[in-house]
Parts: structure tokens; C-alpha cells; sequence
């Protein structure tokens, strides 16, 4: 059972902003808050609902290229960033390097996966590179969205990170402030089972209670 979550609640399915709240629980009890809400960004065309841990969802169903964050339940099983492993963090952690892509070819055997370009012979014709010339990869973790088995087309790639700035949506990833990525890497562990949850209000009010999400 998950005792660590992250509820990113946005107005609506166009919004591009949101607020994450940080929640945990013992076994058998009630998630509570833990510190303050975090203004977050979210996809230039909002969300859609994505392939996690929920299940099937009537709707808009993300895709690759389409602009939008998922909506969801999903896990978040690792981190990444430009520095080395300070010790702090308790969930897998990879220091990005020159030749560390995220692959987003639907074509590609290596879809939605993170490869070392100089391990492989490449099979794709589009990837991100990990280490940026920015700060947007400083520190991250991984979205298990369309993961295990990853559906070509189904979107890729999906990340928490730093933002470019309070009011700047990306390309489907969910960012908040630099400060807020680096506490919240910190503070999630892989014991835990770390989960991560975003909806529209409308579509929280709905599935709290079946979903067993936090009140608020």
C-alpha cells in the first residue's frame, strides 16, 4: 500500500497551472497534509487521462505530441538530475549525462525508456536529451505513465521537473519551482511506494472517495 502522495489538482482539463499538496499516512490510517501546497505547471493544453495505475477513464485519452500532462494515478519510480547522488535521496537516482535520452519514437523498441545513447545502436529518429543546456532536468523523477508495457503513441516521456517559470506550461510534464523539485526528490521514498495524482477539481470531487484520495 502507497503511504506517499503527491494530489495535483487543476481548475479544469485546459488548465495549465495547478497546486500540489504533499500527503502521507501509517498503515490503516488517513492521509494527512505534510508541509505547504506548491504551485505547479502542467501541459500547454492541460491534461488527459493517461496509462497508470487507475483504470480505463471515458475521456480524452493522452497521446504523444499532444501538449498534455496525465491525469491519473501513476508511480514514481526513480530520479534524475545533473549532480551526483548526495546520499538524500531514497528513491534510484541517475546523474544525467551527455549520451542519457529519454527515446519518444513510437517506432522505437526503446519507447518511453531512458538509454544511454552510447550503449545502444539506435533504433529512433526523435529522443530528449536529459542533460539540458537549462536547468529544467536539474533534478526530476520519473512518471510511470504508459509504462511496462509502454503503448506506441500513447505518450512518453513524462516527468516531474523545474519549471522555466510560474506561468510557462511545458510540453506535457508536470514543473514547479527548482526549490520545491529538489524537497520534494528528497523527501519521497521508494519504501513507501510514492504515488503521484493529478485531476481536474471537477473529476477529484468524483473520485475521491472510490480512489481513496486524501479529503481536502
Amino acid at each position: 500500500m502507497s503511504s506517499q502522495l503527491l494530489l495535483v489538482l487543476a481548475p479544469s482539463w485546459s488548465a495549465t497551472t495547478a497546486r500540489l499538496q504533499r500527503y502521507a499516512r501509517a498503515a490503516g490510517d488517513t492521509w494527512q497534509a505534510v508541509g505547504p501546497e506548491m504551485p505547479a505547471t502542467l501541459g500547454r493544453a492541460g491534461l488527459a487521462w493517461g496509462r497508470g495505475l487507475h483504470p480505463a477513464m471515458a475521456g480524452a485519452a493522452k497521446r504523444e505530441g499532444d501538449g498534455r500532462a496525465p491525469a491519473g494515478i501513476f508511480a514514481l519510480t526513480g530520479l534524475f538530475g545533473y549532480g551526483a547522488d548526495d546520499g538524500r535521496f531514497r528513491l534510484p537516482y541517475v546523474t544525467a549525462r551527455p549520451g542519457l535520452k529519454c527515446v519518444d519514437d513510437p517506432a522505437s523498441r526503446h519507447y518511453n525508456c531512458l538509454v544511454d545513447a552510447a550503449d545502444q545502436t539506435p533504433d529512433w529518429s526523435s529522443c530528449e536529451d536529459m542533460l539540458r543546456a537549462d536547468a529544467r532536468y536539474e533534478i526530476g523523477a520519473v512518471v510511470a505513465h504508459n509504462h511496462a508495457p509502454a503503448h506506441p503513441g500513447a505518450g512518453s516521456c513524462v516527468f516531474l521537473h523545474v519549471w522555466e517559470s510560474p506561468t510557462t506550461p511545458t510540453a506535457g510534464c508536470t514543473a514547479l519551482g527548482r526549490d520545491d523539485m529538489f524537497e520534494i526528490a528528497r523527501w519521497l521514498d521508494g519504501a513507501r511506494q510514492p504515488r503521484l495524482v493529478q485531476l481536474p477539481d471537477d473529476a477529484y470531487a468524483r473520485l475521491q472517495g472510490p480512489w481513496d484520495l486524501p479529503r481536502r
